[in-house]
């Protein structure tokens, strides 16, 4: 487990359960693990392994039943309303449906968070620095030419692309992206993960990634986490094999992925 100043997130000995009862299976199960500054880290693992609860534990949309989460050192369960809103600031959030606001450009919904944040007096920025950064996250997802056009007129593809830039035009230190290339093609799907390479590379943003595509952990990922009902089955290095068709998800992802 990675230690200290170098992680960004830590899970301690963490359970989350839905329900009162005890005999409820728990969505997160005495999970451990830690997820280094400035790495891209993939959660993997078929549907009711976890996933989406392990993000929702890190930004704070629900709180762990036993053990503990640390984003930036600071205990998420233990943060009240005003608290979570600066926790919230410093966390990119792209999930699987986009959720553009349809009667709003390209340039008014990636400017959101920051209008955002000074409405609910948050480090406020000008309007000047505001357009300032919104332009320069638009150039850096390649959506320029696409400033002043509504989602309606985008395809799927630069419509995620307008996701990821509101989700980065704060610059945060951390990126939580849930199934990002879900029902995209090939060539819409290596856009999307460039965008989340350069976030990493050239902002130094620390990227979580969750995926079945086990093609994209390979592609970008420095680290995964196997999550099998609630349970943390593997965590590993990302390295690349041939692909191989195997009886078991659990075997497809050793033979993939680990060294």
């Amino acid at each position: 487990m990675v230690e200290g100043d170098s992680a960004i997130v830590e899970f301690r000995n963490t359970t989350k359960r839905y329900g009162a009862k005890a005999d409820h299976l728990p969505a997160l199960d005495d999970v451990s693990l830690s997820i280094r500054r400035e790495e891209i880290f993939g959660v993997i693992g078929e549907s009711g392994a976890g996933k989406t609860t392990l993000l929702e534990l890190i930004n704070g949309l629900t709180t762990p039943t036993s053990g503990s989460v640390t984003v930036q050192g600071i205990d998420v369960g233990g943060l009240r309303r005003t608290g979570l809103r600066g926790l919230r600031q410093g966390i990119g959030v792209v999930f699987q449906g986009i959720h553009l606001l349809s009667n709003r450009t390209v340039r008014e919904n990636v400017a959101l968070p920051q209008q955002l944040a000074r409405a609910q007096g948050g480090t406020a920025v000008s309007r000047a620095e505001e357009r300032q950064a919104v332009d320069e996250i638009l150039a850096f997802v390649g959506l320029s030419h696409r400033a002043d056009h509504y989602p309606a007129q985008l395809s799927g593809g630069e419509q995620q692309r307008v996701g990821l830039a509101r989700a980065l035009v704060s610059r945060p230190a951390l990126l939580l992206a849930d199934e990002p290339t879900s029902s995209l093609d090939a060539s819409t799907t290596s856009d999307i993960l460039r965008v989340l390479s350069d976030a990493r590379d050239k902002l130094g943003t620390t990227v979580v990634v969750i995926t079945h595509d086990l093609d994209v952990v390979k592609a970008i990922c420095d680290r995964a986490a196997l999550l099998e009902r609630g349970r943390l089955r593997e965590l590993f290095p990302v390295t690349k094999s041939d692909y191989r068709t195997l009886p078991s998800y659990h075997e497809q992802v050793k033979r993939e992925l680990m060294p």
